[in-house]
């Protein structure tokens, strides 16, 4: 080995040496910002940002020392990953990082990782499409947890044109998210991602409350790890599911949380506050009968007849199984809580409760017996449920009674959850087909 040889050698291994401590500078500051609130109370959660800001600088400042000029393209590549990276580590767009992860995929385009960090440096700049193409170029390179996740969240996002497309969407990103996690089922970012994947079939296929519960389990999964446990993503997602779950205590709880965690971040704040005033509202028109005058409410009293119950008149009930049950009526006041199975309840809707979200369309309905208690129904077209007046029949009906307090106020009402409103009959007849509908809702992640 000739001199030139062994100078040349001898730089190698200063800067592989070099490298190193690099990685692991970078692998301390994401330790930093995912830990924080191990390190942190809640209270400094608004000085979280600015502490990773400060750490980002330090680290930056070792990256200055390097001369990276003379060797190898490849080693190059992982410079400027690791200087992107270290860039890219806040919540907001970095061009410093774009540039240097740029230079990285340029100079080895086989470096998954950069790749990888390329796309979420495009996706904080709202560049959906190179996003894309980042995550998938680098799936085809190599099958990687990373790109897998990102790709589900995006596939699910895109916009179409129809209903069919968007469904197609939705189970190709479940899938995508299954084998992220299937591939490091540790991982908490990759639970999350596919609990927000069932949220969205929830919304957007069927809205099954089974696919709730499998949504509540990934996030479970996400939070038993400790980075997982302090993202404020997973629990303002954790509280939507909740809150379809009608959980309604544990999802103010999950909001909250939400809001701790992220101060900045408004969203959970103004979700937290439309819940509080659909919860304030559907009690206050329970217990006011839908804030009728004494007239009127006598009038639906004396209007509500057996020949209402149309096709279940006869006691005769077709379930969603297929099996026959015959059905006996009862008044809303003998309800229990949980199914209440070969029982079918007949009243007038009194109100209907107004709510920020289109799901659930929920209203009240009195029997004859003066009992109200809160409707909610799930899978029906916007603008094709009952107004004020209607009869309705549910047979075997859901029954929740709500009781909790926060915040020292107690709500505490009845109700009906109608996860297939083609059971109902409205007016004497069953509810057609024509008022199925899919709806949409959007999780959040935020990309880093």
């Amino acid at each position: 080995m000739d001199k030139k040889e062994k100078h040349e050698d001898s730089s190698c291994n200063k800067f592989q040496e070099e490298m190193s401590v690099l990685e692991d500078d970078v692998k301390k500051l994401y330790e930093f910002r995912d830990h924080y609130f191990e390190h942190h109370t809640i209270e400094e959660a608004a000085l979280k940002d600015q502490r990773v800001q400060d750490k980002l600088q330090e680290t930056i400042r070792c990256f200055q020392n390097f001369d990276c000029s003379k060797v190898k393209s490849e080693a190059r590549a992982r410079y400027y990953y690791l200087l992107g990276r270290a860039h890219d580590v806040l919540p907001s767009h970095s061009p410093e990082a774009e540039t240097a992860l740029a230079k990285a995929v340029k100079l080895d385009p086989q470096l998954v990782e950069a790749w990888n960090q390329l796309g979420e440096t495009y996706w904080k700049r709202n560049n959906v499409k190179e996003a894309r193409n980042c995550f998938q170029g680098a799936l085809n390179k190599k099958k990687n947890m990373v790109s897998l996740r990102n790709l589900s969240i995006l596939v699910r996002q895109e916009n179409v044109a129809t209903r069919e497309e968007k469904v197609k969407n939705v189970e190709e990103g479940l899938e995508l998210a299954r084998q992220a996690v299937e591939m490091e089922a540790s991982d908490p970012e990759s639970w999350m991602v596919l609990g927000n994947a069932y949220l969205a079939t929830f919304f957007t296929v069927q809205q099954n409350p089974r696919t709730l519960k499998l949504a509540m389990a990934a996030y479970k999964r996400a939070e038993a790890d400790a980075v997982g446990k302090n993202n404020p993503d997973l629990h303002y997602n954790k509280a939507v599911a909740l809150k379809f779950e009608e959980e309604y205590a544990s999802a103010l709880e999950e909001y909250a949380r939400a809001c701790e965690l992220n101060p900045s971040w408004d969203t959970p704040s103004s979700q937290q506050q439309q819940l509080l005033q659909y919860l304030d509202s559907t009690m206050e028109l329970v217990q006011s009968r839908g804030r009728l005058k004494a007239k009127k409410l006598q009038a639906f009293l004396q209007s509500i007849e057996t020949k209402q119950l149309g096709p279940y008149e006869g006691g005769q009930y077709t379930a969603p199984n297929g099996l026959s049950v015959n059905l006996r009526l009862q008044p809303l006041s003998s309800l229990q809580t949980g199914i209440n199975c070969e029982v079918v309840v007949l009243g007038k809707v009194i109100c209907s409760v107004r709510n920020d979200d289109s799901v659930p369309f929920t209203f009240c309905v009195m029997d004859k017996d003066k009992s109200v208690c809160a409707v909610t129904v799930y899978n029906i077209a916007s603008g094709k449920g009952v107004i004020i007046g209607d009869s309705v029949a549910i047979p075997e009906p859901f029954v929740t009674h709500v009781s909790f307090t926060y915040n020292d106020k107690k709500y505490s009402f009845t109700s009906i959850r109608v996860d297939n409103p083609l059971v109902m009959v409205v007016n004497c007849k069953k509810v057609g087909r024509d008022k199925l509908a899919g709806t949409q809702l959007s999780t959040f992640h935020m990309p880093h």
